[in-house]
């Protein structure tokens, strides 16, 4: 294509994207401008409130929701933030909980309900260890990306503005904290908080072996309007986020790149790994999933 359109793409900063974001891979007929200067949240809700970006990374519940609600966006399988879960149930230590049941009738802290994490968290909850999400108290910080009126029979409230439900769980106003991120009193080692799983490592390796499932975080959402006038951009896209992808797996053979003791070992090992599961029956299986759950 002779002529480039611009368009705008926010996104976490990746390995995966550097090719794009400094400019040695770029789309076919498109010229981007490449966002990384913004936290995930952030980035989310001016993708949603207000379609600030002509493609974000984008939470996958998030469009999910978006969808459901009419906005205008259309996803392409491009999911550049996956993550097991299992190790992001986080306890207050004095508050007797051994087991995933004992969670059951309990005060669970969110940042918001509609989180990815927190969707396949609760999934894995209800499904995988007999805790139905709907027997769980849940008390929310921040306000939803995208809005919505919770179903009656779910439990679930604002925290008085000011609150950080970290500090509810270290102070024992909460019981339990479900989070994306690993919070900082488990970083500090704060005896107060413990995790649900201490073996989340083996829980996940043996949910990916059961299930072929690594869950997705994150999906990559075009502004609809951008398909329906120029309806070669997601096909283009994609190609160019492949091709940044394999420069990043390339970069990262180097040893030089990540002095990580044994890293090359562990990448050739995940690859392994991953590739007991060919890529549209893991994606069916994950999509199936997240929608079950």
């Amino acid at each position: 294509m002779s002529t480039r359109i611009h368009l705008t793409l926010a996104t976490g900063d990746y390995e995966s994207i550097r090719a794009l974001k400094e400019g040695s891979v770029k789309p076919d007929g498109i010229e981007l401008t490449v966002l990384t200067d913004m936290t995930s949240d952030v980035r989310h809700w001016r993708m949603i409130r207000n379609q600030e970006f002509d493609i974000a990374e984008l939470s996958m519940s998030n469009f999910l929701m978006a969808k459901y609600t009419g906005l205008p966006f259309v996803a392409i399988p491009v999911f550049l933030h996956r993550r097991f879960r299992h190790g992001f149930v986080f306890l207050n230590a004095t508050k007797g909980i051994t087991k995933p049941t004992d969670l059951i009738g309990r005060k669970v802290g969110l940042r918001n309900f509609q989180a990815t994490a927190n969707l396949w968290i609760r999934g894995i909850l209800e499904h995988e260890h007999a805790v139905p999400h709907r027997q769980i108290q849940w008390f929310k910080q921040d306000e939803e990306e995208v809005e919505w009126a919770p179903p009656p029979d779910l439990q679930i409230q604002r925290v008085a503005p000011g609150k950080s439900v970290e500090k509810m769980l270290v102070d024992g106003e909460l019981d339990a904290l479900i989070h994306p991120e690993v919070i900082q009193p488990i970083l500090d080692k704060d005896p107060r908080v413990a995790r649900l799983f201490p073996n989340y490592r083996d829980l996940e390796v043996d949910y990916f072996k059961r299930t072929g499932i690594f869950p997705i975080m994150h999906t990559t959402a075009i502004k609809q309007e951008v398909v329906e006038k120029y309806p070669w951009v997601p096909i283009n896209l994609m190609q160019a986020f492949e091709q940044s992808k394999k420069a990043a797996y390339k970069r990262m053979e180097n040893p030089r790149i990540v002095p990580w003791l044994g890293f090359v070992t562990f990448s050739k090992s995940k690859k392994r790994f991953s590739a007991e599961i060919p890529g549209f029956t893991a994606l069916a299986r994950s999509t199936e999933t997240r929608w079950k759950y």
